[in-house]
């Protein structure tokens, strides 16, 4: 398992920069951060699908707390801070990061085209 050993936070770009103690280093945006919180908010209770969290586009973080030597909460300008960012779950995010943005985006397109679409009534 890595562990994160730093991070670093870009208000301006509103990326947070983490650094592994493998010398890896990932790059997340604010957006991404908030719509993959690890928090029952956005994964869902039980085995449920996760949540579908949208217009997160210029969420930032305002407050990173460190808790204990394994996670930090990350405090989102738009109030929500339950999710507990273990460094385990920062190794999930770097590797998987393509594509969970990929999932992402293909599930805000399905949410948009059924949002746009009009059922077709038929009258015998």
């Amino acid at each position: 398992m890595k562990h994160v050993t730093k991070v670093h936070y870009h208000s301006v770009s509103k990326n947070l920069d983490v650094y592994f103690d493998d010398d890896s280093q990932a790059v997340f945006s604010c957006e991404f951060l908030r719509v993959h919180s690890p928090s029952a908010e956005v994964q869902g209770h039980g085995s449920g699908p996760m949540k579908l969290v949208l217009n997160k586009q210029s969420v930032g973080i305002k407050n990173i707390v460190p808790v204990g030597h394994y996670a930090l909460r990350l405090d989102f300008d738009d109030g929500h801070n339950s999710g507990l960012f273990s460094w385990n779950y920062f190794e999930k995010l770097q590797a998987q990061q393509q594509t969970l943005s990929d999932e992402y985006s293909a599930r805000v397109a399905e949410h948009e085209q059924n949002k746009n679409s009009v059922p077709i009534k038929f009258i015998p």
